[in-house]
């Protein structure tokens, strides 16, 4: 550790190195959590609610509905809801920070992966821990260790912890970008891109599609012609909308749903597309190419087209602000002895959303890991503190430094 740490953030920085991460992280990521999993979320919640009792914070519980799920049929299905966690931490001091993070995982209820190991001295797997429950123990023993700061009230924060951004945040979007307004700055804590801890710079946009086509059904011998095939359309669109893949602009036609018995011809069909701009100009030419290939779809093939979704992720660039966030990071990185790298990446996550607030965000502030979605996840121990100490010095410091 530098010397140019102080005896302030040195006594802030033990404090979160002795909080028991290992033992919140073990139980909290032996809890199925999956973001359909119902019962799951709620244990997790209140399992979060006693934890995080530990701050001074007015803890609220929000529920919004989830974007509407359009079935194998094109059928738009009544929309559920989520409930996320909301906290709020001294609102009236002139500084106000936002932390965000997410309690659902991508392992569903009867998934085989459900249980944390020991897999030798410096690693644990499981589900979630390190995408992201391991995320939640940092965060939480970050801001506890802070909370012994002297001149603590003049910094405060919200803290939204959401149940569904493993699957888009389409209930907790509302709620993230209410909360980032009038921030200076904030952080969320999805696991490093790297296991060697790199940070993730910019990111695309992500939108999710579900494009529905209706044709005509037919006898497969007797009168085929008449038919209008909704199966070849959506591979048809399917076709076109990747060729139209490019730097910056990536197309996934990932789904067709529909079709029948082999001798109808098939009158419905349901393409699921996922389209990642790299800017709001590659956005906006995402939009104007769905529109053009829908209406060439219709004329070509005698069928009509419905399309559903949205971007729901904006694409993520890094403002001036934002530099100077980053470049917080990398000298706190030195002090602590650690590496601050950076990497721009494919994936998205909540940073998206509250860069588009204009706020500068820090979205990967969790722990080093690797192998997520996937029953090979595992979290590197150290990382556990490492990650909050430097948390907690970034927060002393952007209370020393008055801002960005």
């Amino acid at each position: 550790m530098a010397d140019i740490i102080n005896a302030c953030e040195e006594k802030i920085l033990k404090i979160a190195a002795d909080f028991p991460m290992l033992d919140y992280l073990t139980e909290w990521a032996n809890i199925n959590s999956g973001s359909y999993n119902q019962a799951g979320l709620a244990v997790m919640a209140e399992k979060l609610k006693q934890a995080f009792s530990i701050l001074p914070a007015k803890i609220e519980e929000v529920t919004h509905p989830s974007q509407a799920i359009i079935s194998a049929e094109g059928v738009p299905l009544s929309p559920t809801t989520a409930t996320h966690l909301h906290l709020t931490i001294r609102p009236e001091a002139p500084l106000q920070l936002l932390f965000t993070g997410h309690f659902d995982t991508v392992f569903g209820k009867d998934h085989p992966f459900k249980k944390v190991t020991r897999l030798d001295e410096e690693t644990i797997g499981g589900p979630g821990v390190a995408d992201m429950k391991g995320g939640l123990t940092v965060m939480l023993a970050a801001l506890q260790a802070f909370e012994n700061h002297p001149n603590k009230d003049k910094l405060g924060y919200e803290i939204v912890l959401n149940s569904d951004e493993e699957i888009g945040s389409s209930s907790s979007a509302p709620l993230l970008a209410q909360s980032a307004k009038g921030k200076i700055a904030a952080f969320t804590y999805e696991p490093s891109t790297l296991p060697d801890g790199t940070f993730a710079s910019a990111r695309p946009g992500s939108g999710n599609f579900s494009i529905v086509i209706t044709g005509l059904a037919a006898h497969a011998g007797r009168n085929i012609d008449q038919g209008r095939n909704a199966i070849v359309a959506a591979a048809d669109m399917a076709l076109r909308l990747k060729s139209a893949s490019q730097k910056g602009l990536t197309v996934n036609p990932a789904k067709i749903d529909g079709g029948g018995p082999n001798n109808i011809v098939p009158d419905n069909a349901v393409l699921r597309v996922n389209i990642r701009p790299s800017t709001p100009e590659k956005m906006q030419l995402a939009e104007n190419l769905l529109k053009k290939t829908i209406a060439d779809i219709a004329q070509d093939h005698s069928v009509t087209v419905k399309i559903y979704g949205h971007f729901g992720r904006p694409p993520k660039a890094i403002s001036q602000k934002g530099k100077n966030l980053m470049a917080l990071v990398e000298s706190s990185c030195q002090d602590l002895g650690l590496t601050a790298r950076w990497q721009e990446t494919g994936g998205v996550c909540d940073g998206n959303n509250i860069s588009a607030m204009d706020v500068p965000v820090i979205d990967t502030m969790g722990v080093r890991g690797g192998n997520i979605h996937s029953q090979k996840e595992f979290m590197i121990i150290k990382s556990l503190e490492e990650r909050a100490q430097l948390s907690a010095l970034i927060l002393t410091r952007l209370l020393n430094m008055g801002g960005i």
